[in-house]
């Protein structure tokens, strides 16, 4: 988990990571994060003499925004967690009665994600964006001007489920060949380790390894990138974006991944306008720095209805 005080100007004013321990179990990940912004809160106050303005918490899986509940999320174990209920009571337990509530947003954690990189990262100024971070999975967030789409049920942008190898792996989601079995971090990672016979390797060792010019390395490399062009390319097919924002773990790889990828889509593209593939800029920052826009956002809606 990873947690932050924000100021006015989007400066991240305090950072703060924890494990998620979710070896506890959900409810205790749940109270966790209760646990995490209460002292966030109560830091806050010490160093800045001040209640927080508002609240912005971003969770993976299926998110209802709307209504402020964690649908369903797998690795985590949630289902129907009312997220942003929960957090309004924790966060408002020894706060003034004088003060209106606390206003707290929820979002999915890679459109949060892609609302920091679009409004103040990589895709600043671009009208239509697509940003995918390759880590442990694939997923995507579609940025139209300065909101991101999130689909008729919360689910929009999840790229890492197109399939793209029809023969390939089986994955979680049911489906065989997925982009994320094929081309996360994580996917990368196992690849890595199957063909050096070391069972602790990474992506990131992979990368190294590529660089070095193992060629074992570079096999497993560019298997990786030929299926991440071939679902990117299904992405600008359907959305036509101007800007491809690559994040996550494997995006540290610099030009190791960026030179060879957008040559492979370039080569797969047909009548398909070439969008601008550029790494994000915020690392992994954009998280909590999305969750601060999804807050102040919030608040700026509460105020103005009042």
């Amino acid at each position: 988990m990873k947690a932050a005080l924000i100021g006015t100007g989007n400066e991240l004013l305090h950072e703060v990571r924890r494990d998620t321990a979710r070896e506890r179990g959900p409810e205790a990940v749940a109270e966790g994060v209760l646990d995490f912004a209460a002292e966030l809160r109560a830091t806050g106050l010490e160093r800045f003499g001040a209640e927080p303005a508002a609240a912005g918490v971003a969770v993976p899986g299926v998110i209802d925004e709307e209504h402020g509940i964690a649908v369903f999320a797998a690795n985590l174990g949630w289902r129907d967690l009312p997220l942003r209920a929960l957090l309004s009571d924790r966060l408002g337990q020894g706060r003034s009665a004088e003060l209106p509530p606390l206003p707290v947003a929820l979002g999915h954690d890679v459109r949060t994600g892609g609302l920091a990189e679009g409004r103040i990262g990589a895709g600043a100024g671009v009208d239509r964006y697509l940003f995918v971070p390759l880590g442990t999975g694939i997923a995507g967030a579609i940025g139209i001007g300065t909101t991101v789409e999130p689909g008729a049920h919360g689910s929009a942008g999840e790229i890492g489920h197109i399939v793209v190898r029809p023969d390939g792996p089986p994955c979680g989601c049911g489906q065989r060949g997925c982009l994320e079995r094929l081309a996360s971090a994580s996917a990368v990672g196992l690849a890595w380790a199957e063909a050096c016979g070391d069972p602790g390797a990474t992506a990131a060792d992979a990368a190294k390894a590529v660089a070095s010019g193992d060629p074992r390395a570079q096999e497993v490399w560019r298997d990786a990138i030929d299926a991440l062009a071939t679902g990117l390319v299904t992405g600008l097919t359907l959305l036509d974006p101007r800007t491809l924002i690559i994040g996550g773990g494997l995006a540290e790889a610099g030009d190791t991944l960026f030179v060879p990828l957008r040559e492979a889509v370039r080569e797969k593209v047909t009548f398909q306008p070439l969008p601008e593939i550029v790494p994000a800029a915020l690392g992994d920052a954009a998280g909590c720095l999305g969750a601060g826009l999804l807050a102040w956002d919030l608040l700026s809606a509460e105020v103005a209805s009042r």
